[in-house]
């Protein structure tokens, strides 16, 4: 990679990292905070779905309009929306205002997730997809395992109020950092391409396109279950602390990140579509492990499963994004497909489990994402069926 690139993916990283961090701190705690509110399932599903549902419905926007204007404008607007959403969090504490808040978060984070993918994709050396995807990636999942963490122990010791803070102070560092450190739109390869993207229906017309998005999907909604309702389950069925749940809900995205880039490397050199398969069965046998679960140390054992699965699965999934990008000089919608099948899955989870709550009880929950998971890895099965073998390495 070459030197000014390698200073455009540092600040990437660090500007994510920093930012999902903030919102790592929140979002574990958030369940409980509504269920102490008096919310119930249903809505305690709203709040994680609503910011589903805003960036649902902008992420192909941002991915496409950064293909034609550039990525920085949309990264550093994003990252300041995650800022003042995190100053609105402390003044409102109703159920009603948490819904409101998280729709508009949902709108910052279609500015920043696609766009920032397509922008690494953009840099990204040929032949070395995975590794700098999931060394990326690493971004993501390093902050959102930390910040979990640190979220059960400033609420254990601190209080919530502190958590929202400590949020806006890492997303303000995010939008400086970017602000400052990326160079201006005219020097970015899309820019300078002057390419116009493919349409649309071509892209989602591609059966490799379509079963990346899929399995996306399955895989996302069994993570909306475990971070919507997770933290309730260990809550009201076995009494953990606040300490206990932010470890469970940072134990998984742990392990999936120190998969990432030793993931990312293997994914250069064998097929990518067996990765994704293998891992996607991963997960479907973890979904098993939390039903069986019967205290801390099985749901530890849960989790650690559920991380390995995605962390085989997701740096070939991102790298086979990155080459259906550049083959179609659309990165940003490409990413912004991946990250659309992402907000829907957590959107699928978060209503799913919030269901299975009211009108089951919340272990169904886990019943029903191993099945979307297995459905899901079929799918992609039958996807890439005629061209399996081009993904060998």
């Amino acid at each position: 990679m070459e030197k000014n690139n390698i200073k455009i993916f540092t600040t990437l990283f660090f500007s994510l990292f920093t930012a999902v961090l903030g919102v790592g701190i929140v979002v574990p705690l958030l369940p409980v905070y509504a269920h102490d509110l008096g919310a119930s399932g249903i809505y305690i599903g709203l709040i994680f779905g609503s910011f589903s549902l805003s960036r649902t419905f902008l992420l192909p926007y941002f991915g496409r309009v950064s293909d034609r204007k550039g990525r920085k404008p949309y990264i550093v607007a994003g990252l300041l929306g995650y800022a003042l959403v995190s100053i609105a969090f402390i003044f409102f504490t109703n159920v009603e205002s948490l819904i409101i808040i998280r729709f508009f978060q949902g709108i910052a984070s279609a500015m920043i997730m696609p766009v920032t993918q397509a922008y690494v994709g953009d840099i990204t050396p040929k032949g070395r997809e995975g590794f700098y995807m999931g060394l990326f990636n690493l971004s993501i999942f390093g902050s959102l395992s930390i910040g979990p963490l640190l979220g059960g122990v400033i609420s254990e010791y601190f209080n919530l109020q502190t958590a929202f803070i400590s949020m806006g102070f890492f997303s303000f560092i995010s939008f400086f950092m970017s602000l400052a450190f990326l160079p201006s739109v005219k020097t970015e390869n899309v820019v300078s391409r002057n390419m116009a993207p493919v349409e649309w229906g071509r892209l989602l017309k591609d059966p490799i396109i379509s079963g990346l998005c899929i399995v996306r999907l399955a895989y996302v909604t069994c993570i909306g279950i475990i971070w919507c309702f997770l933290p309730v389950y260990a809550d009201s069925k076995f009494g953990l602390s606040s300490s206990s749940i932010g470890i469970l809900v940072m134990l998984a995205v742990f392990i999936s990140g120190l998969m990432q880039v030793p993931m990312g490397y293997l994914a250069d050199r064998v097929n990518k579509v067996y990765m994704i398969i293998f891992g996607g069965i991963v997960v479907c046998f973890a979904f098993f492990f939390f039903l069986l679960a019967d205290g801390f140390k099985d749901l530890v054992i849960a989790n650690i499963i559920f991380g390995l699965g995605g962390g085989i699965a997701m740096p070939p999934l991102m790298a086979m994004s990155v080459l259906k990008g550049n083959e179609t000089s659309s990165m940003g919608s490409v990413m912004a497909l991946m990250t659309l099948a992402h907000s829907l899955g957590m959107l699928n989870g978060s209503i799913i489990a919030g269901l299975a709550m009211d009108l089951f009880e919340l272990s169904y929950s886990f019943y029903f994402g191993s099945i979307i998971m297995f459905f899901g890895v079929l799918l992609f099965y039958i996807c890439t069926l005629r061209q399996r073998a081009v993904w060998s390495g």
